[in-house]
């Protein structure tokens, strides 16, 4: 994979929203090949038809429910108030099928993650308390990962998708890591993280921070503030670490998708990679739950 130093990497909420979808970021939008996602509000009873044509996706809730149907075939998500409230029940979309969502008792609030395959699956949906739910690291850099759409969790054709939470005043995505390259021990992926960030006691707007460097696969250089609803396209590089500004926990949706195996291998860089030795000795952070 190879990419230039780009301008375009973070998008603030709203400045990707296109026609029926307040984010929308499809390989041709994004200048890659594989990973897309949509977000889309629907009114109480408001439906969204579309044609998935090359891709497969999953339907994941991220506030209120939705009947999902798909051939006469119907799932209905219950969804959940927002995405700190824990997992979510997701429904999954086969390339080449067309789909109707439609809110169920209250506005819903859907990202649909997808990626480019020629490999046809059933569409079906996996219950929220079938969601596997991992802690990751420890002290303040303890985060909850749930692996909805994890390459060794779902069946697909190409896509991986996961969300994590990360409370505030805590570090993730560390150490930094990368997929850019196909080898014995590491993956070749795109990647979009998608944050949502919740407000301060009187609503003040919550942030973060997410940085991406530059690999041999390419120039990178993105070091900025992210805000809820933002968005930040990895191409390649070393991405990480995301900070949690204290006071706002921070919620990120992970897409992932790329030309090879299906599998989240990755390569820590030399330079954090040792802090992972630290975590045996410290405990979890108390306001994550215990691994499912």
């Amino acid at each position: 994979m190879t990419a230039s130093l780009r301008q375009d990497l973070h998008l603030p909420a709203g400045a990707a929203a296109r026609g029926p979808y307040d984010l929308e970021i499809t390989p041709a939008t994004a200048g890659w090949a594989w990973s897309s996602l949509r977000t889309l509000t629907l009114p109480a009873g408001g439906e969204h038809t579309l044609d998935t044509g090359d891709e497969e996706m999953i339907v994941v809730p991220l506030s209120g429910g939705a009947h999902v149907e798909v051939g006469g075939a119907v799932s209905t998500l219950a969804g959940r108030p927002d995405v700190f409230a824990g997992p979510t029940d997701v429904a999954y979309l086969p390339v080449g099928s067309r789909a109707t969502l439609r809110a169920t008792e209250g506005t819903a609030r859907l990202a649909l993650t997808g990626a480019r395959t020629e490999r046809v699956l059933p569409f079906r949906s996996v219950a929220a308390a079938d969601v596997p739910v991992e802690i990751r690291g420890a002290g303040q850099a303890t985060r909850q990962v749930r692996n909805f759409g994890a390459a060794d969790v779902c069946e697909a054709g190409n896509l991986i998708a996961v969300e994590v939470i990360t409370p505030g005043g805590n570090w993730s995505s560390y150490p930094a890591h990368k997929h850019d390259e196909a080898s014995a021990h590491e993956s070749e992926l795109e990647e979009i993280y998608y944050y949502e960030i919740t407000p301060g006691p009187h609503g003040e707007p919550g942030l973060g921070f997410h940085r991406t460097s530059a690999s041999p696969a390419g120039e990178v250089d993105v070091l900025v503030e992210v805000r809820d609803r933002d968005t930040v396209l990895v191409p390649s590089g070393w991405h990480g670490p995301c900070t949690a500004a204290p006071g706002h926990d921070m919620y990120y949706l992970n897409v992932m998708a790329g030309p090879g195996e299906r599998a989240w291998k990755i390569t820590d860089h030399p330079d954090q990679a040792w802090i992972r030795g630290t975590w045996a000795d410290q405990p979890v952070d108390p306001r994550l739950g215990r691994s499912s």
